[in-house]
């Protein structure tokens, strides 16, 4: 009986010894590892291919590569090309991700059935307003539309710029006023919807037949306004007011000038394409954005007002007068943008 009880003292000791030597002090190696552990990155070596129609995006791809180990492949195209492009291929794209442009041509992808529902859990804190109820799309930011003006150029004519729609269609600006062809650039036929829906269809089509006499031609591009006006070949640009408008003005005699009667506007949309390969990896980047931190992230690559209400607005924003913005109802401006492209296409001939 004494041989089998010191067995058992023996056993017992030997055991509080391992026990004790397997719950050691955790050093800071073991602490590193286990956050290592809990902070691994699934999708890493994962590639997306992204649609890029926001202005200084491409400048947030790297850190968000190297924050989740997902690779970004881009191309920057227009959202009305881009919609051209997916209607051809009935939506059978290679593209994982539609990042930014016009709303428009993303509530036309959805009815066409060419965008995956996704209901990111960062959701609840983007104004509703700016997103697809169901999941479709997500607003990134609020892009108004405004003026950028050549200040010598209009010096040089005698002219001073202008503060209004109204004044833009006046005929002192003919042959100085350049904007993009709304059927290609988001923005601007949301500038063209925003004042149909602002002031009614008589006044708004009469607007754009004063306002079409002083265009010669219409841009095929939503940057190319920006570009020529910055080049001095045109005095005034209607454009999307974003980081890179204000930036034209460090290198060029440019300013920015927001309307003072009313500031048509667009969300900035994310979406994922239906036919994307990569639907896990493309959540994992939907959620970044749309993230206080990748907010964040996007608006130090191209200032703008984000669409989260806990991010502050840029510096150089702040001076938008946000009861200038139209009222707008953005599901009526896409169910109506084949019969107003068409309407605009008669009006404006083959400029």
């Amino acid at each position: 009986m004494k041989k089998i009880i010191t067995f058992i003292l023996i056993f017992v000791l030997s055991f509080s010894l391992v026990a004790c030597q397997n719950s050691k002090p955790m050093t800071d190696r073991d602490a590193e590892s286990s956050a290592n552990d809990t902070n691994e990155k699934p999708y890493e070596g994962a590639t997306l291919s992204v649609l890029v129609a926001y202005g200084g995006a491409e400048n947030s791809f790297d850190t968000f590569t190297e924050e989740t180990g997902i690779k970004v492949e881009f191309l920057s195209m227009s959202t009305g090309s881009a919609l051209a492009k997916l209607q051809a291929e009935d939506g059978k794209t290679e593209a994982d991700i539609w990042f930014g442009g016009g709303v428009d041509s993303y509530l036309n992808a959805r009815d066409l059935g060419y965008l995956e529902a996704y209901k990111s859990p960062e959701s609840e804190a983007i104004n509703p307003q700016y997103s697809d109820k169901d999941g479709y799309y997500s607003g990134l930011a609020l892009v108004p539309a405004g003026f950028i003006v050549n200040d010598d150029l209009l010096k040089e004519k005698g002219l001073e710029p202008p503060k209004t729609w109204e004044d833009l269609a006046d005929p002192k600006y003919k042959g100085e006023v350049i904007m993009a062809d709304p059927a290609i650039s988001g923005t601007n036929y949301a500038i063209v919807s925003g004042l149909i829906q602002a002031w009614g269809e008589e006044k708004a089509w009469d607007y754009f037949k004063r306002l079409n006499e002083n265009i010669e031609f219409y841009a095929k591009g939503g940057g190319e306004p920006l570009e020529k006006v910055a080049a001095g070949e045109f005095a005034i640009g209607v454009v999307a007011i974003t980081g890179g408008t204000y930036a034209a003005g460090d290198t060029n005699p440019t300013s920015v000038v927001y309307p003072e009667d009313l500031i048509p506007w667009t969300p900035a949309p994310i979406a994922i394409f239906k036919n994307t390969k990569n639907l896990e990896a493309a959540k994992v980047f939907v959620d970044w954005y749309l993230s206080k931190h990748g907010q964040e992230i996007l608006r130090e690559a191209d200032a703008r007002i984000m669409a989260r209400g806990d991010v502050d607005a840029p510096e150089l924003m702040k001076d938008l007068d946000k009861s200038k913005l139209i009222d707008f109802d953005l599901e009526l401006m896409g169910s109506q943008r084949d019969s107003i492209l068409e309407k605009w296409q008669e009006l404006v001939g083959d400029k």
